[in-house]
């Protein structure tokens, strides 16, 4: 049997630190060394980001998320435009080895309310 996109999003969440914004920004703000990581794609973070993230694209942060983060024990925070990438991105960098990564699972208007 085939899988959808769900799915995975939902296993995922299984395996990871699902946060509301609101938790998000208290722990970014805990957490001086802290990185938010935008998942989306490069044209969709120029149009708009938050003042403090990083882009690394979904179908890249594989290979280049150790150029951004190479301590391992770095609090990553990772977002997109409503939650499912962000779960997915954050699944991947806990089997990479990270060992405090978030999710944001909110649309990005509610994450650029608070974070600016």
């Amino acid at each position: 049997m085939l899988k959808s996109a769900g799915d995975l999003i939902k296993e995922a969440q299984r395996h990871i630190e699902c946060v509301d914004v609101q938790t998000a920004k208290k722990i970014y703000d805990a957490s001086p060394d802290a990185v938010i990581v935008d998942v989306r794609e490069a044209h969709k973070a120029e149009e708009s980001k938050l003042s403090n993230s990083i882009n690394i694209s979904r179908g890249v942060l594989e290979y280049d998320v150790h150029k951004e983060c190479p301590d391992a024990n770095t609090v990553i925070i990772t977002h997109c435009a409503g939650g499912g990438r962000a779960s997915l991105a954050a699944h991947s960098l806990k089997q990479l080895g990270y060992n405090r990564v978030y999710a944001i699972t909110a649309s990005f208007d509610e994450i650029k309310k608070v974070f600016g």
